[in-house]
């Protein structure tokens, strides 16, 4: 596989051949269809000129005054009536003029020689060497017909000033290659860092972080990469702790049974001892049967891709219901009840709201003493319906506020197994009413009591 180094390199190489071809043919094109009729028309009137003058001045040493011109940058070939022909100026790479042209001169017609050569590219017609690239005019001297041609000499074509701007095109294109070189490898370094590093994130390896301080898109995507990646590192890790959870929480329970079960074995067990064990294994049976419940009711909230189905349905009713439910354990823990609940139609997952209020109950029940009270209020407004519920149980300390809604997480594991949870319920509630666009607030002190705060849109 080749790096992408090495193909900006050859993308970079590519296209710089491309512009050159590209430019050389644009340039050819408009040579072939402008410049070289125009350099022909412009030698042609030089050509004239210097004839005009030999014709009307007649100078008195001919071969001097061409001799002059020569030097001055053009290149002159003087054939008289008798075919005798003499060279002026450096020699010609190539001698190809024909005698019907020379004869065509000669008889007082001119030769477009620059404008009529056959060449393909303005590399061998501007700057060709021939003799036959030239233009011709006649003129008389004292009474004799000669035919001069002529073109200008390709050395003189190069001035000082062609030959810098030539040295400047060649640095500039030697440090553009080379800046581009420089540039691709400072580009290319952090893709190579964040292949590294995705490597490693492949092999699960998320610690470590990216050095990469830029400002570009790049630098956004090294940003965004290792947001990710700190993501992927925390999921990682609530994911060996909620397995780690998972298995502590069927496996206590699992031992338990097993273990009263063999008890249950003795056949000389006494009575009272058989039904003391059958109730415990009864209990950890329906929590086992609870946690499943919230497991697979939190799998179905996490892979949840498409909208909740949602329905009008009547908020005061549902929790009175759910209230209906818990009310022989309101009487059994002596336990007063104040509830003051608005009449609120409300849209949204009644099956999951559900949920909510009876963990919410459920938990306010648990931890709140004989003789204690529990206060539900829902309060209807504008935009937003507020559920309160507000117990006088032992109460949370701050430190644990924070992680309450953590799976698994237990604020005291020293509560007995009758009172003690699955540490699941809070999180079925903080996801359920975030997936209604709504927020859980907490506001415990220990020795006083919990309030949650339930706060949806009316949607």
């Amino acid at each position: 596989m080749r790096s992408l180094y090495g193909k900006f390199l050859s993308f970079t190489t590519g296209i710089m051949l491309t512009s050159v071809v590209v430019a050389f043919l644009i340039v050819n094109t408009y040579y072939h269809h402008q410049l070289k009729g125009q350099n022909d028309a412009k030698n042609m009137n030089i050509a004239r000129t210097i004839a005009e003058y030999i014709e009307t001045e007649e100078p008195a040493d001919l071969a001097h005054y061409f001799s002059m011109q020569a030097a001055s940058g053009y290149k002159l070939f003087v054939v008289n009536e008798d075919r005798e022909a003499i060279m002026y100026g450096t020699p010609f790479r190539v001698e190809n003029l024909r005698i019907a042209s020379v004869d065509q001169v000669l008889d007082g017609e001119r030769y477009h020689g620059m404008r009529d050569l056959k060449t393909e590219t303005f590399m061998t017609g501007f700057f060709s060497d021939q003799l036959a690239n030239t233009v011709g005019v006649p003129f008389t001297y004292n009474g004799q017909s000669y035919a001069l041609f002529m073109r200008p000499d390709i050395k003189f074509l190069f001035t000082e000033v062609h030959f810098l701007l030539g040295g400047m095109v060649v640095v500039m294109a030697v440090v553009s290659l080379l800046s581009m070189l420089i540039v691709a490898k400072k580009l290319i370094e952090p893709i190579t860092k964040l292949t590294v590093a995705a490597k490693k994130v492949g092999d699960e390896k998320f610690t470590g972080s990216l050095h990469i301080n830029r400002r570009d898109e790049i630098g956004q995507l090294a940003q965004s990469f290792q947001q990710m990646t700190e993501k992927l590192s925390e999921n990682d890790r609530v994911r060996k702790e909620f397995i780690s959870d998972v298995s502590h929480d069927f496996q206590s329970p699992l031992l338990n049974i097993k273990g009263y079960a063999n008890l249950l074995m003795n056949s000389e067990l006494p009575e009272q001892e058989r039904q003391s064990y059958a109730k415990v294994i009864q209990s950890e049976t329906e929590r086992l049967s609870s946690l499943t419940k919230q497991l697979l009711l939190l799998t179905s909230l996490d892979q949840l891709v498409s909208p909740l189905k949602q329905t009008k349905f009547s908020l005061d009713e549902q929790i009175k219901e759910i209230i209906r439910k818990q009310r022989w354990l309101l009487e059994e823990k002596q336990m007063s009840l104040v509830m003051e609940l608005d009449e609120v139609e409300m849209i949204g997952n009644a099956a999951f709201l559900e949920k909510v209020w009876e963990n919410l109950l459920s938990n306010a029940l648990k931890y709140t003493e004989m003789g204690g009270e529990i206060d539900i209020r829902l309060t209807d407004r504008t935009d937003e319906v507020k559920i309160i519920f507000r117990d006088t149980g032992a109460g949370i300390a701050e430190e644990h506020l924070s992680r309450l809604f953590d799976r698994f997480y237990r604020v005291d594991h020293s509560r007995t197994r009758e009172t003690e949870g699955t540490g699941l319920g809070l999180s079925i509630v903080h996801q359920v009413v975030k997936l209604h666009g709504g927020n859980v607030e907490i506001d415990s002190e220990e020795g006083i009591g919990t309030t949650f705060t339930v706060t949806l849109p009316k949607l």
